[in-house]
Parts: structure tokens; C-alpha cells; sequence
């Protein structure tokens, strides 16, 4: 399945499925699932990443499991409005991504996820041991979290 618009991602789902949002790091892969009224998105998981394929095969079996039945990946455009090599990497992801599984992905601009989280982290008074334990799958739910207010607003 091809990337689609965000507003047309929850036309190809199913009464039953949940969203995954995903916040791809060159470490780690943080992710969140909605919902199945996909209102609420809450932080889930993290994968230490390795190869795609391994990543992907663990990705995938997360999918198969939770019943998600489409993705929500952070785009880090720059402040700029540009797009770099990290943008490149998430594109890059989601096409090897579909060549495994048919399942639609949708793009979020995923700027300054990870400094909201944080701020936040850091007013609740988080050590940086626990703040490195969950900021990756926060800003994956901060980054599905905007799609889905988004989509209730009708905002593409």
C-alpha cells in the first residue's frame, strides 16, 4: 500500500483496528497505538533497533498482535520546513515496510516531538534514567496523538 494523506489513512481501516504511531530513531524505534475509537493515543513500547529486517519482523509481529491496521510514522522535517537525510531514512523505512506487509502509512510532521516530551519529563520531575526509558514511545504517542487531533479536526 502506497503512503496516503493522514486524513485518508482512517478511511482504510477497519471498525476493530488501532493505529500505531511510530517514532523512528537511529537507536531505537518508539511506538504507540490508539484506540480503537482512535481518540487516544498512549505510549506503548520501544524497539532497540538493529537491521531493518529484524526490526521490521519484530514491527510486524507488534502489528499482527494488537490488531493495527496502519501506521502513523513521524516525519522530522526541519525547522525549515525542509527535508534532510533523516526524512529520507523515514521514507526509506516506510517503502522497504511495504514491500513486506500491505498496510497503510501515513506521514506526521514529528517536529519538536521529542523537546515537548521532554519539557514535560523534566516538569514531572522524571530522573534521566527514566526520561531515557520513555521518551521514545511518549513522542511516538505525542506524534499519533497529533494525527488523530488532526484527523478531528479535519486537518491533513
Amino acid at each position: 500500500m502506497p503512503v496516503v494523506p493522514p486524513a485518508e489513512l482512517i478511511a482504510l481501516l477497519s471498525r476493530d483496528q488501532r493505529l500505531m504511531g511510530l517514532d523512528l530513531g537511529t537507536k531505537t524505534i518508539g511506538l504507540a497505538l490508539s484506540d480503537v475509537s482512535r481518540t487516544i493515543a498512549t505510549p506503548f513500547d520501544t524497539i532497540r533497533r538493529t537491521k531493518f529486517t529484524k526490526d521490521a519482523e519484530t514491527l510486524l509481529a507488534i502489528v499482527d498482535r494488537q490488531g493495527v491496521g496502519g501506521l502513523v510514522l513521524g516525519l522530522p522535517v526541519e525547522m525549515d520546513g525542509g527535508e534532510g537525510a533523516r526524512c529520507q531514512s523515514a521514507r526509506a523505512f516506510a517503502t522497504n515496510l511495504a514491500k513486506l506487509r500491505d498496510l497503510p502509512v501515513a506521514f506526521w510532521d514529528e517536529r519538536l516531538s521529542t523537546a515537548a516530551v521532554t519539557r514535560t519529563l523534566l516538569e514531572a520531575d522524571a530522573s534521566r534514567k527514566r526520561r531515557a526509558e520513555v521518551v521514545d514511545k511518549m513522542a511516538a504517542a505525542y506524534i499519533l496523538q497529533g494525527l488523530l487531533d488532526g484527523i478531528g479536526r479535519r486537518l491533513t
